[in-house]
């Protein structure tokens, strides 16, 4: 089996797998927020997804596909931005709703810029540790004295790294850090520039594909973080949490279409949104199956409430852990960022 890997979205630049351009995609890559009403008199909102149009995205296109959106009373458009302009984009009400990482929420809000996370879409960060056989890593504490890359040292990876780190004693100065882009990364641990990388879990399938002898340790293990979150203004929030709460049920009976049928909902998204995979269906089917089903859509806390319900105390910890590693000035309480779908009404 063979993975023809680009960018896929999730911690912001870091956490990069499949990042298909979307210039065949019927949606925009522009954003604005929509007013009017739509088709059969729907209310017209825009989302702005970090990244481009890929299939893991397969939830909020089935959601748009399966008329789910429609049956909640919205007509949404899809546009694309990076995870820093989106939140900027979101607390200015340039768009209705943004979907970048929750760790780059944090940051934002701790300096300023603030929004609400409105639906806990990834219940954890796909952030990992990834090394070949040849470096023997089986834990952070074998790093002493390895080389690690990160794609940059702002990054959440670069957090999650020395979480690691200190979790097991170490510290930067034992390692060495290599900085080094998104397009390179990758390489540069199959070519052994590099002892390890921290980068995105969804890495080791494309690896592990290519023939390499890859190991993975994840960084969820060592400090908490969140991939894909929908977050809307706070402005939204008190004055239109009807909109925001059809959103969020339209996008979870998404999210339960593409659960129960990965498939269908993977061909739907390759078709209409992400033409530039076609062929790789099956490939992203097993990745949807194996990790986005098992681990990121869903968890104990989902399983008792709900897709998209936040474990404040996970958000707390990885708010505590932006400002103890200096990330953002000061902390604040995960309350006052995230909003539980069911307290939306």
């Amino acid at each position: 089996m063979k993975f023809n890997v680009r960018r896929v979205p999730g911690i912001g630049a870091v956490v990069l797998l499949a990042a298909a351009l979307a210039a065949c995609s019927p949606a925009s890559s522009g954003g604005s927020k929509s007013d009017g009403t739509g088709p059969g008199g729907t209310k017209k909102v825009t989302i702005q997804i970090d990244g481009s149009a890929v299939p893991y995205y397969a939830p909020l296109y089935a959601a748009k596909e399966q008329g789910y959106f429609a049956k909640a009373g919205l007509d949404v458009t899809f546009t694309y931005a990076q995870g820093s302009d989106i939140v900027k984009n979101v607390a200015a009400g340039n768009v209705d709703f943004g979907f970048p990482n929750g760790d780059s929420v944090i940051t934002a809000y701790g300096k300023g810029v603030k929004t609400r996370v409105v639906h806990t879409t990834y219940q954890q960060g796909i952030g990992a540790l990834l090394s070949t056989g040849r470096a023997n890593i089986s834990s952070p504490a074998d790093l002493k004295g390895k080389t690690v890359a990160v794609t940059d040292l702002g990054s959440p990876n670069y957090i999650q790294l020395q979480a690691m780190l200190k979790q097991s004693g170490l510290g930067l100065g034992d390692v060495k850090v290599k900085t080094i882009g998104t397009g390179a990364i990758v390489d540069a641990l199959k070519n052994g520039q590099v002892d390890a990388i921290v980068f995105s879990r969804l890495r080791y399938y494309a690896l592990k594909s290519a023939g390499v002898d890859v190991r993975q340790i994840l960084s969820d293990q060592y400090l908490p973080s969140f991939g894909n979150v929908v977050v809307a203004s706070p402005d939204k929030v008190e004055k239109d949490p009807k909109t925001v709460k059809a959103f969020d049920d339209a996008l979870d009976q998404g999210l339960e279409y593409t659960t129960k049928d990965p498939a269908a909902a993977v061909d739907m998204a390759v078709q209409k949104y992400a033409p530039t995979f076609n062929g790789q269906q099956k490939d992203v089917t097993t990745i949807i199956q194996d990790v986005f089903v098992k681990t990121l859509w869903q968890s104990d806390t989902t399983r008792q409430h709900g897709f998209g319900h936040p474990d404040e105390a996970r958000w707390q910890k990885a708010i505590d852990a932006q400002a103890g590693f200096k990330l953002i000035d000061s902390g604040f309480k995960a309350g006052d960022l995230v909003v539980k779908p069911d307290a939306l009404g």
